[in-house]
């Protein structure tokens, strides 16, 4: 479903009640597509910042890119 912004405004609660029963409400503002309104999903768990310490390997030659493969992302062949 798409509404206009004034009409977002009037009925959030209706619009917020649509969007946690599973309809895509968009809002739009003159005319295009401007937000999603979608509801919050609270996270199962929280994430840990560095639990993959020590996993993850970098190889030695990381940060030497070959000339000829920038070239090829830059488009210069």
């Amino acid at each position: 479903m798409q509404v206009n912004m004034h009409e977002a405004k009037s009925q959030l609660s209706k619009l917020g009640e649509k969007a946690w029963q599973g309809e895509k409400v968009v809002i739009a503002k003159a005319g295009k597509p401007y937000l999603d309104l979608t509801p919050h999903r609270a996270q199962k768990t929280p994430r840990k910042p560095g639990r993959l310490k020590g996993q993850i390997i970098m190889s030695d030659d990381f940060d030497n890119t070959p000339e000829d493969l920038i070239a090829l992302f830059e488009g210069d062949l």
